[in-house]
C-alpha cells in the first residue's frame, strides 16, 4: 500500500516537479466512505494518490527572494528562531477546515480523518489540527517542525481535551530541516500533552526513505481499525 500523499521512496521533498493531482475515490474507482488520510506536500514537492485535492497556493516565497512557489504558506526566513507567518498560515487552515468540512459532511466521521504531510506540509497540518481540529484521528509529519513561538505551542496551552496522536519520524542527515528541529518539535509537544511517536532514520538527508514509508503505514492502520481488511481486499 502507497501512504495517501507519500513520494515514491528516496524522493526529496522539495524537489522541482510540480504537483501531480489524483482522484477523490479508492482503486476500485468508488469513493472511500470511512476513513480519509490527506498528505501535505513540501515546497514544489509531492502529491500523489490522495483522497481529497489540497491545493497549496503559487505565492511569493521570501525564502526563495520573492519568487513565485507552490507553498502552503510564506515564512519570514527558513529558521527556527523566528516568527511564524500567520497571515498565510491562517489563510490556509481556512481552505483546508472546508475541505474537511466537505468529507464529514459527504459522511466521513472526523474521528477517521488522519492530517499530515512532508516538511512544510508536516507543518501546515500541525497548524490545522491542533489549533483547529483536535478532534481527528491522528497527525503525521515526516521531516517536519514547528518554530520556537508556534501559535501551535500557544494553542495546545490552552488545550485541555483529548489530542491527535503525532507520528514523525526525521532523517538524520537533513541538512535542511535539522534533525534537532523536529526532535524540538516533538518533544515541545509532548509536553504539551500531545501523545507523540519520533523515530530517526540514520544517514537519510531530506526525503522519505521506504523504511519510513513502511513505520508510516503501519501507524496508519492502527488509527484506522478497517484499513487492513480493506487494503487486503
Amino acid at each position: 500500500m502507497r501512504v495517501p500523499g507519500s513520494p515514491p521512496a528516496g524522493q526529496r521533498g522539495g524537489g522541482g516537479r510540480g504537483p501531480r493531482k489524483s482522484p477523490r475515490s479508492g482503486s476500485d474507482g468508488g469513493r472511500l466512505g470511512l476513513s480519509s488520510p490527506a498528505a501535505l506536500h513540501g515546497v514544489t514537492g509531492w502529491e500523489a494518490q490522495r483522497l481529497s485535492d489540497l491545493p497549496a497556493r503559487l505565492r511569493p516565497y521570501t525564502p526563495l527572494e520573492g519568487s513565485i512557489s507552490n507553498v502552503w504558506f510564506d515564512r519570514y526566513k527558513i529558521s527556527n528562531d523566528c516568527p511564524e507567518h500567520l497571515e498565510s498560515i491562517n489563510g490556509m487552515c481556512q481552505v483546508l477546515t472546508d475541505l474537511i468540512d466537505d468529507e464529514v459532511k459527504s459522511g466521513i466521521k472526523k474521528n477517521r480523518i488522519l492530517v499530515g504531510g512532508f516538511s512544510m506540509g508536516g507543518c501546515m497540518a500541525m497548524h490545522l489540527a491542533y489549533r483547529n481540529h483536535q478532534d481527528v484521528a491522528g497527525v503525521f509529519a515526516p521531516s517536519s517542525f514547528l518554530n520556537k513561538t508556534s501559535a501551535v505551542y500557544q494553542a495546545l496551552q490552552k488545550s485541555d481535551g483529548v489530542l491527535p496522536e503525532l507520528f514523525q519520524c526525521h532523517g538524520t542527515a537533513d541538512e535542511l530541516v535539522l534533525h534537532c528541529w523536529g526532535e524540538e518539535t516533538n518533544t515541545m509537544l509532548k509536553s504539551l500533552g500531545v501523545s507523540t511517536q519520533f523515530h530517526s532514520f540514520p544517514g537519510l538527508c531530506h526525503e522519505l526513505s521506504k523504511a519510513e514509508l513502511e513505520k508510516l503505514k503501519s501507524w496508519v492502520l492502527t488509527k484506522l481499525p478497517g484499513e487492513m481488511e480493506r487494503h487486503n481486499e
